[in-house]
């Protein structure tokens, strides 16, 4: 074995990542190494699917709710990768912690559960198309997970502006200067 290897490890692993994500002389542009960046300013593709579907598929994130008789599991599904997070009665942590793995207090803490691991991953905002009856389980999974921060409906992807559009909606990486708050001048 030759005296040139060394084991990979965290430090050297970030140090490589910091090394290639700083632009070089003469660049003009740094690597995005967030995938969901677009999504969040509201630029990226929002498929339309055909315009005679039923379920329709124009979003980025779409919240899911699969019932069956011993357990419920929530899943977000992007539009191209699919699942990207999960909340099951049926995992040994929660499962644990509860009396019944169905009953309205499964819904209740496996929405608050589904809540913290959208928020960890920066999901914020998911298309719900799911209508629940009124006092149902259901409704009481939805009312905590937006309880607890998730917007059930997603903003409308961001269109080329033409010179000839008659409205010219704002940006939401703009601050007009109207709503910006100066800070007080100290004298």
């Amino acid at each position: 074995m030759s005296g040139h290897f060394q084991p990979l490890t965290p430090v050297r692993v970030l140090r490589k990542l910091k090394k290639l994500s700083l632009p070089k002389e003469g660049q003009q542009y740094v690597i995005n190494r967030n995938p969901r960046n677009l999504e969040k300013l509201r630029v990226a593709y929002k498929p339309n699917g055909y315009l005679l579907e039923k379920p329709g598929r124009s979003y980025w994130h779409k919240l899911e709710l699969n019932i069956t008789n011993r357990y419920i599991t929530a899943e977000v599904k992007h539009f191209e990768n699919g699942p990207v997070v999960t909340a099951s009665s049926s995992e040994w942590a929660i499962k644990k912690q509860l009396f019944k793995t169905n009953d309205a207090s499964a819904y209740i803490n496996t929405a608050r559960v589904f809540a913290q691991r959208c928020l960890r991953s920066g999901i914020t905002e998911i298309m719900c198309k799911i209508e629940a009856t009124p006092g149902g389980k259901v409704e009481k999974f939805l009312k905590v997970v937006e309880e607890n921060g998730i917007a059930l409906k997603e903003p409308e992807q961001l269109k080329a502006i033409l010179p000839w559009d008659q409205y010219r909606p704002e940006k939401p990486w703009e601050v007009p200067e109207s709503e910006a708050i100066l800070a007080p001048s100290k004298k």
